[in-house]
């Protein structure tokens, strides 16, 4: 009974988490619209939360690893809320971004902290399976956040479909405040500057730097795609309204599945080999999108999400086995990478879409690939 809630309680604040975080991106063309701003400037409605997590997540850790699991996870839901309503009244896109911000610091204690707590409280022979369920919700929550904020966009507003997402992220807090048990194998550091310390010595692991670099990659490829792929579809010849952008990435729910095959594929073909042969498909799915059919364009999403995925389940699964030690710590300075790939992928790929359009973003999207590809088969060894 204490797995099952445990699990539960894990699937819930990975799912919350994503569906905050990725929320207006099937609105942003309606944004620009509202609010009379560039495609570049609403990004930054994504890029200024990528940005915030990217600045707390190593000291998320290091507090974790001072206060407790269980303690900062529900504390940082129930803030999340309180900025997840702000959103909604926001006067225009500077008040927006800024609340956005404040959504941001709030969930590396979320998400990080849930990863480092299975990773503690969960047998070894466990670990995979639920970390993958974590990852799976994550998956979920990053497509119903955006398919909601779209679809009710449309018939109560952004504003509306912002004070939804507090409501059903007040439930998610209580639900695991009840359901998740507190830790039983944490052992307190003997203070913030102990996990300084260790997140130094992180940094001279050359195998978590390798990894905290493809980290950067992952998400600025997904955010790149994700973002300008609905400004691409929004216009002619597509002209797809906010609710059936939301509708879009159900491509995401690929992960869902892709993520729990991700430790059969790490054991068949190790990690090195199955990051590699996943981001060259990853590269065909994208070049997909440069047709000019609908279908081509979803059917190309979809293949990048499945691997990217995995990518992200097995990038993740390479930090807890290079790491003996501090391990919140080792997992907050790879979301800080991450999210500041993502906060990039937001608004570098602005300026070719500005220029090329559609084919530029793309053609941004291919090199960051062709670079992780190139990290992982130098630096990653072909273990299993």
């Amino acid at each position: 009974m204490t797995l099952d809630r445990r699990r539960v309680a894990v699937a819930i604040a990975g799912c919350i988490t994503f569906i905050n975080l990725y929320a207006p991106q099937a609105v942003l063309p309606l944004l620009a619209d509202e609010l009379g701003a560039r495609a570049s400037a609403v990004s930054l409605t994504v890029s200024a939360t990528t940005f915030a997590i990217a600045l707390t997540a190593p000291f998320t850790g290091a507090v974790a690893d001072v206060l407790g699991r269980k303690r900062v996870i529900v504390a940082a839901m129930f803030a999340l809320v309180v900025a997840t309503l702000l959103v909604a009244p926001a006067g225009g896109l500077e008040a927006m971004v800024f609340w956005r911000f404040v959504q941001g610091l709030l969930l590396p204690p979320i998400f990080a902290v849930t990863i480092a707590y299975v990773g503690e409280e969960f047998a070894a022979a466990e670990v995979a399976g639920a970390t993958g369920i974590y990852l799976s919700a994550s998956s979920f929550g990053g497509f119903l956040g955006r398919f909601l904020t779209g679809v009710l966009a449309q018939s109560i507003g952004w504003r509306g479909a912002f004070l939804v997402l507090a409501l059903i992220t007040l439930a998610a807090a209580i639900g695991v405040a009840r359901l998740l048990p507190r830790e039983r194998r944490f052992v307190r550091t003997d203070g913030l500057a102990a996990s300084a310390r260790q997140m130094l010595r992180h940094l001279r692991n050359p195998r978590l730097l390798a990894t905290y670099a493809v980290g950067f990659g992952l998400l600025f490829t997904f955010i790149a795609t994700f973002t300008y792929v609905s400004f691409y579809l929004a216009a002619a010849p597509f002209n797809l309204t906010p609710a059936e952008l939301g509708a879009i990435f159900v491509v995401y729910l690929t992960g869902v599945v892709t993520t729990l095959l991700a430790g059969g594929g790490v054991k068949r073909f190790g990690r090195r080999t199955l990051v590699i042969g996943l981001i060259a498909v990853w590269a065909a799915g994208v070049l997909l999108t440069l047709l000019p059919s609908l279908w081509a364009i979803i059917l190309g999403l979809a293949i990048g999400a499945g691997c990217g995925f995995v990518c992200q389940a097995v990038a993740t699964g390479t930090v807890a086995v290079a790491t003996r030690e501090g391990r919140s710590s080792a997992v907050g300075l790879y979301v800080t990478c991450y999210y500041i790939g993502g906060s990039f992928g937001g608004i570098l790929p602005g300026f070719a879409w500005e220029h090329w359009g559609w084919p530029g973003a793309v053609a941004i999207v291919l090199a960051m690939l062709a670079i992780i590809a190139l990290v992982v088969s130098l630096s990653w060894r072909e273990d299993k």
